[in-house]
């Protein structure tokens, strides 16, 4: 799997704020996903990884909806550092 340094980057940025923070779970949870998709790509019957795969994209989710709903400044800035979905415009 290749790094980006734009995902180092971020890493390093959030090593020093708190690991309990909603920014810093959506990190792991990104890095996670895109480790589990990589793996998937080549092993495409890996039923167990697709189930962890499937969960971690749910709590990704819901920690994202809960952030959209307290704060939408940081959830903006989140997802387009993070790059993972269009921002939604209400």
């Amino acid at each position: 799997m290749k790094k980006t340094a734009f995902i180092s980057v971020i890493s390093h940025e959030k090593k020093e704020e708190n690991r309990g923070s909603v920014e810093f779970q959506v990190f792991c949870f990104t890095n996670k996903i895109r480790r589990l998709t990589s793996h998937l790509e080549l092993h495409k019957k890996d039923y167990s990884s697709q189930r962890g795969l499937r969960k971690i994209l749910g709590k990704r989710q819901r920690l994202l909806a809960y952030l959209s709903k307290k704060n939408e400044v940081r959830y903006k800035e989140l997802i387009s550092q993070l790059n993972i979905r269009e921002i939604k415009t209400r």
